[in-house]
C-alpha cells in the first residue's frame, strides 16, 4: 500500500503544484524554461502513475464495506458520463461554455462511481484520493485564475463527433479494463 500512497502523493502533488504554489512554479519555469518545467512535471506524473499501478497490484485488498448491488447501474452511468466529460475536455464544445473543468469533473465522477462499486481498502485509497484531488484542484485553479470567460460556441456537429469519440473510448476502456485493473466490467 505504501507504493500506492507514494504514487498518489506524487501524481496529485505535481498536478496541484502550479495552482497551489503559482509563484514557486513560475520560478521553476524561469530557471528551467517552460518546456523544462513541463518535462519535470510530466516525468514525475509518469513515475507517480507507475507507482500507483505497482502499488495497486501489490496491495492485497481488505474489505471495508460491501457495495450494494443496486448502485451498479448508477455507477456505470457515472463512469460513462465521466469518460464523456474527459473526452469533451480535449475538444471544443457547446457544453464547455457552461463547464469550466470538464476533465476534472469527469475524473471526479469516475472516482466516485468506483467508490460506489468497490468497498476494499486499496480502492478507497485510490479513488478517494483522486476524488478529493479533483475538488481541491478545481478550487485552487478557480482561486488562481479568477473569473471564467467561456469559449465561443462551436457548431453542434462538434458535440456529435465528441459523443461518438466518447462511445469509442467507453467501449475500448470496457474491453481493456480486465487487463488494466484485473476486473471485468461486465
Amino acid at each position: 500500500m505504501a507504493a500506492l500512497v507514494l504514487g498518489l502523493l506524487l501524481f496529485t502533488g505535481l498536478h496541484l503544484y502550479p495552482a497551489a504554489a503559482p509563484a514557486q512554479f513560475e520560478a521553476l519555469r524561469g530557471r528551467v524554461g517552460v518546456n523544462g518545467a513541463k518535462g519535470i512535471v510530466a516525468l514525475g506524473v509518469l513515475a507517480g502513475l507507475a507507482l500507483i499501478v505497482f502499488g495497486w497490484r501489490a496491495s492485497p485488498p481488505a474489505w471495508v464495506y460491501a457495495p450494494p448491488p443496486v448502485l451498479r447501474g448508477p455507477a456505470m452511468l457515472l463512469i460513462a458520463l465521466g469518460i464523456w466529460l474527459f473526452v469533451l475536455s480535449t475538444r471544443p464544445s457547446v457544453l464547455r461554455r457552461i463547464l469550466r473543468h470538464p476533465q476534472l469533473l469527469g475524473v471526479f465522477l469516475w472516482a466516485v462511481a468506483h467508490l460506489m462499486l468497490n468497498g476494499e481498502s486499496r480502492s478507497l485509497v485510490l479513488f478517494g484520493t483522486l476524488a478529493a484531488w479533483c475538488v481541491l484542484e478545481i478550487v485552487l485553479i478557480n482561486r488562481r485564475d479568477g473569473g471564467y470567460a467561456p469559449p465561443a460556441a462551436p457548431p453542434v456537429s462538434t458535440d456529435i463527433v465528441t459523443a461518438v469519440l466518447a462511445v469509442v473510448a467507453i467501449v475500448a476502456l470496457a474491453y481493456a479494463h480486465p487487463w488494466l485493473a484485473g476486473v471485468a466490467v461486465m
